[in-house]
């Protein structure tokens, strides 16, 4: 597939990596792609998804957020906060390269970024989450030990996915301050909301919260088999194919 590599600004300055992933002619629509927590756009559920929905005909943008993967900054340092603003800031950086982003797709913690950042981009008409949590202090439950350091301290070291971060203790209060339901209520968009029903790391009853307090239109679909990190081919495959198919009824007109 037709794909390319560039770097756009985010909100705050930093360079930002991105991959824009395009079918053969003229797209369908274009999907925006938020990774998981810690993660970053190449890893497998994100690359299998982007590729599936190529497949479909859509074309699709995926970065890394703030300090993670190429992109510049600070991890321990930006906070959920400045994942919703690498959202809003990819968006624009469509918009000025004439494409509009008509749908958000989230995984995991990038789930949630996109129930968040989707009212601050006009265009998205669908928002699509898979294992996202209901609310966005669920991901300080894997700090462990080290969370009462950070409070304690101001910033402490921690290990996520095999790797240290030093976190600060303005990413932990950023992350408590936000209320997804709230937020969820006024939206005003189309939403799937897909979870594995047997997810250990973000349990079902998180989907059940964000469709609970969701507006209509919205929808549930059970990754049934799936782990939260998609790790089968097959589970990626079967999210695109489900989402492609859902959003066609949220999309503007094909010409």
């Amino acid at each position: 597939m037709p794909s390319e590599r560039f770097e756009f600004l985010g909100d705050r300055g930093q360079r930002l990596a991105a991959r824009l992933d395009r079918p053969d002619g003229r797209p369908r629509a274009t999907a925006l792609f938020a990774h998981c927590f810690t993660c970053g756009k190449d890893v497998l559920a994100a690359s299998r998804i982007a590729g599936a929905l190529v497949g479909h005909g859509f074309a699709c943008l995926r970065f890394d957020f703030t300090g993670l993967g190429a992109s510049e900054g600070e991890f321990g340092n930006a906070g959920f906060s400045s994942n919703v603003e690498d959202l809003v800031a990819a968006a624009a950086c469509l918009r000025e390269r004439g494409q509009v982003p008509e749908l958000m797709i989230g995984h995991s913690l990038g789930g949630a970024a996109v129930l968040a950042a989707a009212a601050h981009v006009p265009e998205v008409r669908a928002v699509a989450t898979i294992g996202a949590p209901a609310e966005v202090d669920h991901v300080l439950h894997q700090f462990g030990a080290g969370l009462e350091a950070i409070e304690r301290d101001g910033s402490a070291e921690v290990v996520l996915a095999g790797r240290t971060f030093t976190i600060s203790r303005s990413f932990v209060e950023d992350a408590r301050a936000h209320r997804l339901p709230e937020r969820l209520a006024r939206l005003g968009r189309a939403i799937l909301v897909m979870h594995a029903p047997t997810d250990a790391t973000v349990g079902v009853d998180n989907a059940r919260a964000i469709f609970d307090a969701a507006r209509h239109p919205k929808s549930f679909v059970a990754l049934d088999g799936a782990d939260h990190l998609l790790s089968r081919p097959a589970d990626s495959r079967y999210a695109a194919a489900v989402i492609a198919a859902w959003a066609e009824r949220y999309l503007s007109p094909a010409d």
